[in-house]
């Protein structure tokens, strides 16, 4: 964009020093600085426009040199008398009126949201498109729209094409209510210096080849990843310290109930003499007689607090998990296990070098 330039060749004196030259001195320094990284033209001509002015230039000049009428230049002063520098922001034309009533909008938005098309009318189609969107509303409303306008409408609905999620149906919501009154308790303790430690446990698994995920590559090519077809992998445990955001690891070639109360030594002498309370599920492992003896050898500082079934999402280390394999699994071929237990092992001592970063993306609460 070529840029008007900000004052003419043989500028007149500016005018004698006003009221509006000192009380305007601050908004000139802020101007003068924020024209530099303007990039849209329109915005870029009125705060010249008040910049000129300020300096003592007259209107007509002003308007000469910013290629409009006196009147413009007259009216973007009155803005900026009226509201500051803030009064100078472009709005938006609202445009044509709105084909949708705000009802027929609430019932469109709900249908879309807790609905598939199949349950309105659309058999075989258990996903909402643009065009299926304009078919319902054509459908229901006698209102057509385009595919490009059914779009624009969920755009302005703030709807956005993502990728959904699993959740299992058969979670208990009463059970998990409890449960989070439980750990709010637990959370109080340990804020009261009651426990000392409460820990999120869970296992997970890294194969040779993980999963395939989005990266950036070059357009219209595609990353490669190379691959035995093989399905070794190494099988971790790990807590997650809610208080400090240190994570306590292992990793094992299988899982059973001894691997798992080697673990839970591991943890005990890593936070010896402390009061531990490990949240945790309910796999079977977790209940295996062959701990029972340890854990009521530890009964004073070891307490083990159950999550209700098919709750993951209550799992804060969940999230460790996700982001270990989006930061060194994903996209990557291991060409042996123990390659493939060095990376998880460097992203380990990065999240303990920094735990303040663990505590703010996966504590928060």
């Amino acid at each position: 964009m070529r840029r008007p330039v900000l004052a003419p060749v043989n500028p007149p004196q500016p005018r004698a020093s006003s009221p509006l030259d000192n009380s305007h001195s601050q908004d000139l320094l802020v101007i003068q600085a924020t024209m530099k990284s303007i990039r849209d033209r329109r915005l870029f001509e009125r705060y010249q426009t008040v910049f000129l002015v300020l300096q003592g230039y007259p209107y007509r000049q002003v308007s000469q040199i910013i290629g409009r009428s006196v009147t413009t230049v007259v009216n973007y002063m009155k803005a900026y008398r009226r509201g500051g520098l803030g009064a100078l922001n472009l709005r938006h034309s609202p445009g044509r009126p709105r084909h949708l009533t705000p009802d027929q909008e609430r019932q469109t938005i709900d249908v879309i949201t807790h609905h598939v098309p199949q349950e309105v009318g659309f058999p075989a189609e258990m996903n909402w498109t643009a065009p299926l969107v304009a078919r319902y509303i054509a459908k229901t409303f006698q209102v057509e729209f385009s595919e490009r306008g059914a779009r624009s409408l969920l755009y302005r609905w703030n709807f956005s094409c993502t990728r959904p999620t699993y959740t299992l149906a058969k979670a208990d919501p009463v059970k998990q209510r409890q449960f989070n009154r439980w750990f709010r308790r637990e959370r109080r303790r340990l804020r009261r210096g009651e426990i000392d430690r409460l820990l999120f446990e869970d296992e997970s698994m890294i194969r040779d080849y993980q999963a395939i995920g989005r990266t950036w590559f070059p357009k219209g090519q595609q990353k490669q990843i190379p691959t035995y077809g093989k399905h070794w992998g190494a099988k971790l445990l790990g807590t997650l310290d809610y208080g400090t955001g240190e994570v306590l690891w292992h990793h094992a070639d299988h899982y059973d109930a001894a691997v798992f109360l080697t673990f839970l030594k591991q943890v005990v002498d890593h936070y010896q003499g402390e009061r531990i309370v490990m949240i945790l599920d309910n796999a079977r492992i977790h209940h295996a007689k062959l701990i029972q003896p340890f854990l009521d050898a530890h009964r004073e500082t070891l307490t083990l607090l159950f999550l209700p079934p098919y709750s993951p999402q209550l799992n804060r280390i969940e999230g460790l998990w996700g982001w270990l394999k989006r930061s060194v699994i994903y996209n990557v071929f291991f060409k042996t296990a123990s390659a493939s237990v060095d990376a998880v092992t460097g992203f380990m001592k990065r999240v303990n070098a920094d735990p303040e970063q663990t505590l703010k993306r996966l504590c928060w609460n």
